[in-house]
Order: C-alpha cells, then structure tokens, then sequence
C-alpha cells in the first residue's frame, strides 16, 4: 500500500461519516491528511504529491485505520486524538481541557490587520479568555517588545496555557492569571486581545458533538452570546491606556452585539471568513456618552 492509497482510504471514510469539521480542517480530504501524516510521523507541511507512492506498512496502514475509527466513533475534534493545533503555522499543545484554537484574532495578529491603532508606545498587551495560550504566544511572537498577562477563569486552561508558553520560551514575556473577566486585570493595557464565549443559546442547542466535546464555558455567551461581552465592555475603559485598543471576536453574533450596543463605534476587521467576524473598540469609543448600556439592576 503506499501513502496515496492509505489517504484516499482515510479520506472516504471520513466523507462517509456523520462528521462536523472546522477544528483546523473545513473538509474530509484535509482532515484525513492531518491525521495520516500526524500517525505516520510525517511533517504536516510535506509535499504530498511527492510522496505519493511512499509505501506504508500493514503495521503503519492499521494504526492509521484505527485512528480514523477513532475519529468517527468518539467525534472527538482530530486536535484532541493528536493533541496538538496549528495557528499561522504554530504548533500548540491542545486537550480537552480548553477549546481547539482558532481564533481569526490570531490570522489579523499575523497580517497586521490592526497595527494601524498600535504604535511604537505599544508595551502592555491583556489576551483575557486565554485558552489554551495561543494568541498570547503569537502575540509575544509578532511584537518583541510587548508584555502580554494571559487571564483565564478554568484553572486547567491556564495549565494548558502554561505548556504552550513553556514549548515556546516565552515565560520572559507571558504572565499568566486566573481572573473572572477583567477582575484580576487592573492594566491599563495597550491592546487587549479576547476571543471570548460568545456563542447564543440556540446555537448552542445545535452545536455538533465536535464542539460539545470542548468546555460550555469557553462557548457559552447566553441567550444572545452576549453576558460575557456586556461586563467586558463596562470593564474595559478603566483597564485600557487612553490610546489603547479592545480586539474582540464575536463569530456570527454581529446581529445581537449590534442590537445590545447600537450606539457603539465599532470597527469591523477584514478576516478570511468575512468582515463581521472581528471587530475593534478603541478606549475613546468605550467611553463616548450613551455607548453602553447601564448596568443591569
């Protein structure tokens, strides 16, 4: 057998099944070839055409087959077979733990798709909702002169957090906090990056059991995704630097944060799944009169 026959196998096999994708992978084929090259040994970044007729062998082909078993029967996100994800071309270490990591943040990070706001001041940097640490690493990684306070509230995420920063040498420049929201984050801070649960009741309901398999408390926002936004954005003027800058995701929730904040300034950042996806807040529109609304009674 050789590799081409073993992906192919794999690749049917996964468009046979009931499966959800979006955890790295949108579709069968890249699926498969993750998980084929992962089992093997092979770089994920190798030419596949070039290896097409390496020959696998039965011991190799079963493994494989097992792990594409594995896949099907658990619908367990392929990240949390192999324990590892890939941002920008970043490894990371990923459990059950956390969420699998793939935040369009992380895409804008690499583009420079809000330097425009930062400048050379630019030194205290908060990623609150952390994770498993990921947009703190490239964060440290594209800026070389920033501070980056990593804040979670699930104490195992931040142990997840802690492994990522460790494999990158980067225990210099992270801190790690635990905190509930902005809590344990008094700044001010320069830029503040969040990926925050955001995700509403109904679709909640209708998540696949890929994505039930991460924690409800990195995805659940409430009834309209957006509790944990409300209290982020009361919170966030006093811990910003005058100059500073909230980047937010809010996935598919555009209609409801523009229905709980109509009066908010936002700017909408171009992503490679649209323009609705991210959005920036600077301190000055957080703080214009009438932007948020009061507090609950």
């Amino acid at each position: 057998m050789t590799l081409q026959d073993l992906l192919t196998q794999a690749t049917e096999r996964l468009a046979a099944a009931p499966l959800a994708f979006g955890h790295g992978t949108s579709n069968a084929r890249d699926e498969a070839a993750w998980l084929v090259l992962w089992q093997l040994g092979l770089p994920l970044d190798c030419d596949l055409e070039a290896l097409a007729a390496h020959a696998v062998t039965e011991a190799q082909s079963q493994a494989v087959q097992s792990l594409i078993t594995r896949r099907i029967e658990t619908r367990q996100p392929a990240a949390y077979l192999t324990r590892e994800a890939w941002l920008q071309g970043v490894p990371f270490y990923v459990d059950e733990r956390t969420i699998v990591p793939r935040s369009f943040i992380a895409e804008l990070i690499a583009e420079g798709g809000f330097d425009a706001w930062l400048s050379e001041s630019t030194r205290e940097v908060l990623d609150l909702c952390t994770g498993n640490g990921s947009l703190a690493v490239l964060a440290a990684m594209a800026w070389p002169d920033v501070h980056v306070l990593a804040a979670d509230l699930s104490v195992d995420a931040l142990a997840v957090a802690r492994i990522n920063v460790d494999k990158h040498g980067l225990q210099d420049r992270i801190d790690l906090v635990e905190s509930d929201g902005l809590q344990a984050c008094p700044g001010p801070y320069d830029l503040i990056l969040c990926n925050p649960p955001y995700v509403n009741a109904q679709s909640m309901s209708a998540l696949p059991p890929e994505y039930q398999a991460e924690p409800v408390l990195a995805l659940a926002g409430g009834a309209d995704g957006m509790d944990f936004i409300c209290q982020l954005l009361r919170d966030a003027p006093s811990r910003l630097s005058p100059q500073g800058v909230l980047v937010l995701e809010i996935g598919n929730e555009r209609p409801f944060f523009e229905a709980a904040f109509p009066q908010l300034e936002a700017v909408w950042l171009s992503t490679s799944a649209g323009d609705d996806q991210v959005l920036l807040l600077t301190a000055e529109s957080l703080l214009a009169p009438a932007s948020l609304p009061a507090p609950a009674p």
